[in-house]
């Protein structure tokens, strides 16, 4: 008989829906509950997945509790709840999978990481792109040295909206590629640098977490861990600096009407190139290399290589691997609670530098 892990899930707004589909489609998740502030979002769920009487709808956090045999919870809430809602689920003995970023605030990311580990549960964060088939093998051919040795990355995440009053650009987008560039190399970087330019908020924080307060329930307002002291970014320029002096460039704007998500790793042998929008090759190994004629550079052995990539939704993987370390109770090799610290201290000195204007901020690799 297949043991099914009975799942809450929290929050059905835009990616939480995904979320709950991946799960009420899992042969070995029973999704029991599900819960949001608001009940027009849970009236639409209902609806959508014809979901039966014995499913708990509810708008109070606190009510999952009374469920017999509840062992995880999937969190797809603004970033600012995270902390106190995953904290209570720790502490109530349930596995959790959250939305990323773990949190906003490093401190707290660790505190949850460490918290989850002395109640032995397991904490993993939703990094998608980590589960992506593309990044996967990308990460393949980067580690295997195909591309020789390696010049520098660079990575482009634009679109026209939506725009977010919550974070800034740099939050919503930089993580990522910060995670692609992470895994690809197998390394965090020592030194990160930001600028950016604000246009649409220079000065919106104050009024919108009262807004935000006011509108929702106590158990799902946000903490006051926010790193964000200035206007939000609309434009923001990354530099990640590695420790082999391996630098990443990441251009991040939500204003732009040309939608791409490219990113690309050079070596001396060839560029590795990750384009989300072409259908047709995602992934992709551009050849070619110089050859030295006296006192020029002749560029030699160019050949364009579309790598064949498995098939599989992201979403899909990342709720299959929550539900295989649940079952196995053993932490993610992919994207554990420590994966997500990580992250989110890479964020916070970027917005350390950001505020400083572009000042390099340096970072013990070795933290934990």
């Amino acid at each position: 008989m297949i043991k099914k892990i009975k799942i809450a899930v929290v929050g059905v707004g835009r990616w939480g829906v995904h979320l709950l589909r991946n799960f009420l489609e899992h042969p070995q998740a029973s999704v029991v509950a599900v819960v949001d502030p608001n009940p027009e979002c849970l009236g639409a769920v209902k609806r959508q997945h014809n979901l039966g009487d014995e499913i708990l709808l509810t708008t109070e956090w606190q009510a999952i509790q009374q469920i017999e045999g509840l062992e995880a919870v999937v969190i797809a809430t603004p970033a600012s709840t995270h902390y106190s809602l995953i904290s209570d689920a720790l502490r109530w003995g349930y596995h959790v999978l959250a939305e990323k970023p773990l949190t906003l605030n490093p401190a707290e990311c660790r505190e949850l990481y460490q918290f989850a580990q002395k109640q032995q549960r397991q904490l993993i964060i939703d990094h998608t792109y980590l589960f992506h088939p593309a990044v996967e093998r990308g990460k393949a051919v980067v580690q295997a040295r195909q591309l020789g040795d390696l010049r520098y990355g660079y990575a482009t995440r634009t679109h026209l909206g939506p725009v977010r009053q919550d974070v800034d650009a740099l939050w919503d987008l930089a993580i990522h590629d910060i995670a692609i560039f992470n895994s690809w190399l197998n390394q965090i970087p020592v030194k990160v640098q930001a600028t950016g330019t604000v246009w649409l908020q220079p000065s919106v924080e104050g009024d919108n977490k009262k807004e935000q307060k006011e509108e929702s329930p106590q158990s799902l307002t946000p903490s006051s861990s926010s790193v964000q002291n200035q206007g939000l970014s609309d434009l923001v320029w990354v530099t990640l600096t590695y420790p082999n002096n391996f630098q990443a460039y990441i251009h991040l704007c939500w204003l732009n009407p040309d939608k791409q998500r490219r990113l690309g790793v050079v070596g001396n042998l060839g560029s590795l190139i990750f384009d989300e929008m072409s259908r047709t090759s995602p992934l992709t190994i551009l050849h070619g290399e110089f050859e030295v004629q006296e006192n020029r550079f002749i560029p030699v052995n160019q050949k364009q290589q579309v790598l064949e990539i498995e098939t599989g939704e992201p979403l899909g993987r990342v709720c299959n691997h929550f539900i295989t370390c649940v079952l196995e109770n053993t932490p993610s090799k992919v994207s554990s609670g420590f994966v997500g610290t990580q992250l989110v201290q890479i964020l916070a000195a970027l917005t350390e530098s950001l505020n400083n204007g572009g000042k390099p901020v340096f970072l013990n690799a070795n933290e934990e």
